[in-house]
């Protein structure tokens, strides 16, 4: 199998005849310097399959689709509800927590949060990119940026790992938790009238992971990555 894995938001089926986008065709033919004839692989949500170069015509890569190589996995819901922070920080989170994996980002708006807006464009650029190099099929879905009111309202019922530096609590029980969301504050931390709100959630597990204040992508990767190991134990 191909070490180059481009996603491809159309329909792939076997004996597929089509092209891929300007972009894909420069790093293809340009970067990775892949000639007429050779392999790569193409993946979404309908599983990883084998295409062959056919020609490469005015920059644009044609291609047929070969064989399968691998279908949908069942991939458990973890979802990251995050208040946007400084765009390095903010694409290092996105980046890392799809490699992880994260299946949802839901962007946050609290009191104190400081990055207001966001480039939908270039995060969900980052995440297919993260998604291409960690192997995975599925590629996290990017929600609108909504209130964080708003965000507990919808959430009501839902399984919320709360990042809480002001909690004693350092376990978590994921059994039959699905989805399980990630909840982390901004750089200021949630206020106190936030918290309150947060904590009156039904299925709400404030956690620990570290006596230290980290900074929010910090605290970000390591509850995932703590979810993921307990979910593969």
């Amino acid at each position: 199998m191909s070490n180059i894995r481009l996603f491809f938001k159309e329909s792939l089926s076997l004996n597929l005849n089509s092209t891929l986008d300007r972009s894909q065709s420069h790093y293809l033919s340009k970067v990775m310097r892949i000639n007429i004839g050779e392999n790569f692989s193409l993946f979404n949500q309908s599983g990883e399959w084998e295409a062959k170069v056919d020609n490469i015509n005015k920059g644009i890569v044609e291609f047929t689709i070969m064989k399968k190589l691998r279908s949908p996995n069942n991939e458990k819901e973890i979802w990251l509800a995050f208040a946007p922070i400084k765009l390095n920080y903010l694409n290092l989170m996105i980046q890392k927590s799809t490699e992880i994996g994260i299946t949802r980002f839901i962007p946050i708006l609290t009191e104190r949060t400081v990055v207001r807006k966001l480039n939908e464009k270039r995060i969900n650029k980052i995440i297919i990119e993260a998604s291409e190099q960690s192997n995975r099929l599925k590629v996290p879905s990017l929600d609108k940026l909504t209130k964080l009111d708003t965000f507990l309202k919808s959430n009501q019922n839902t399984n919320i790992i709360f990042g809480d530096l002001n909690t004693d609590n350092k376990k978590i029980n994921l059994k039959n938790k699905d989805p399980l969301c990630v909840l982390i504050g901004p750089e200021g931390d949630f206020s106190i009238k936030e918290r309150k709100n947060i904590l009156k959630l039904k299925n709400i597990i404030p956690l620990k992971v570290n006596d230290n204040i980290l900074r929010s992508e910090t605290a970000a990767i390591s509850i995932i990555s703590i979810i993921s190991f307990n979910l593969l134990s």
